[in-house]
């Protein structure tokens, strides 16, 4: 299969980034077709609808050929079957994920330009099709979850030092917080007090969590 787009992101390192597409509501993301298809007709009608379906290669992760994986939300000590599991280590390497649409640019040197917010794809992800999200036929509000069902998602909370201020915008401080307070670190890495560094935006951030209270270290 060849992509037909690849993804922009402030992401250009696995870390940090959200472990599911849509819980980061406000964290954008651009999808730039490859010349085959920078042709407005190839996204004709899709600006009538809310949200697509992005399929992507893990282009950074190693398939793998084991029946069992370790599934972060469990903690990384618990093994499931890689089929129930959306572990990015897989026999074949694709990721799926649902994004809003925030906007179109549909006249760019790139041709057109899909705006998108919610994504947990990482900077230069190979996008191998799209497709629209249909509520009447994809929502499935009431059905079960599997063992991500008895898990509590706990916030942390996130300090940030002064000098952030003149960094970042109040919004991008707003979704910087959004992916920090997910805690970022792999769950088996729990140490307090341990410095964790992450790149957002070409710049990096430093951390450490004590607790349940994440501290970004000033430069």
């Amino acid at each position: 299969m060849l992509p037909i787009a690849h993804f922009h992101s402030p992401f250009t390192s696995k870390f940090g980034i959200p472990r599911q597409s849509g819980i980061v509501t406000k964290l954008e993301g651009e999808i730039v077709f490859t010349p085959q298809w920078r042709s407005p007709d190839a996204i004709r009608g899709l600006e009538d609808f809310d949200y697509i379906w992005i399929l992507w290669q893990f282009s950074k992760n190693k398939t793998v050929n084991t029946s069992t994986v370790r599934p972060p939300r469990l903690g990384g000590n618990r093994r499931m079957g890689v089929f129930a599991t959306r572990s990015p280590f897989r026999p074949s390497n694709i990721g799926l994920s649902s994004v809003r649409i925030s906007r179109i640019e549909w006249d760019t040197p790139c041709g057109p330009v899909i705006h998108v917010l919610g994504a947990d794809i990482m900077d230069g992800t190979p996008i191998l099709d799209i497709k629209p999200y249909l509520p009447f036929t994809d929502s499935h509000p009431d059905a079960k979850g599997g063992f991500t069902d008895e898990i509590t998602w706990n916030k942390l909370e996130v300090i940030f030092p002064d000098t952030f201020k003149d960094k970042y915008s109040e919004a991008e401080l707003n979704i910087l917080r959004d992916i920090l307070e997910l805690d970022p670190r792999p769950h088996y890495q729990h140490q307090d007090e341990r410095v964790y560094g992450m790149s957002y935006k070409d710049k990096d951030i430093h951390f450490r969590v004590s607790g349940d209270i994440l501290t970004v270290i000033p430069d």
